[in-house]
């Protein structure tokens, strides 16, 4: 499955706002880090702002934030907002009606073949959360920003730290 430019721009949008959480972060400063267009950009945070992913503020001191917390921001929905359709093969478009002009029509698995391997691909995206992606220290320094840790990892990797009984104390 390939995705649309339109899905790709609009998953490193919000990458780079949760890697900058306590900044609005300017359509520019995203447009040159990865070197898109701004104009295009300018759409896609329209819509992401529209559809709840990102909170738009304007004026001269504007910017963008995620429109809530990373970890409540799905990847597939997020794939699901912003891609067109996923209409893979013909079979697809038609609803499942009569596929003119398909000569296999009535013996062909392809059409559950594809929608079971659609549904698999959703399944995993819909267990990804956008913290997920960016917890990643690599990831929010090449964006220049922080990686959202989350608990877990930070107690996996503070040291187990023993209570002091107050008699080892004297």
């Amino acid at each position: 499955m390939k995705l649309t430019d339109y899905t790709d721009y609009s998953l490193r949008v919000l990458l780079y706002t949760a890697v900058h959480p306590d900044t609005l972060v300017t359509v520019q400063q995203i447009a040159d880090t990865f070197n898109i267009p701004k104009n295009h950009l300018i759409k896609i945070v329209q819509h992401l702002g529209q559809t709840g992913f990102l909170h738009t503020v304007r004026g001269r001191a504007g910017g963008i934030r995620l429109g809530k917390p990373a970890r409540d921001i799905v990847i597939g929905d997020v794939i699901r907002a912003t891609e067109p359709d996923f209409k893979m093969v013909q079979c697809f478009r038609d609803g499942g009606q009569t596929h003119a002009g398909c000569p296999i029509q009535g013996v062909c698995a392809l059409q559950n073949v594809l929608g079971e391997a659609l549904r698999a691909w959703f399944r995993v995206l819909d267990s990804v959360t956008l913290a997920d992606v960016v917890e990643q220290p690599a990831l929010a320094r090449a964006l220049g920003g922080t990686a959202l840790v989350s608990l877990d990892a930070l107690r996996a990797a503070s040291p187990q730290v023993k209570p002091v009984k107050p008699a080892e104390l004297a």
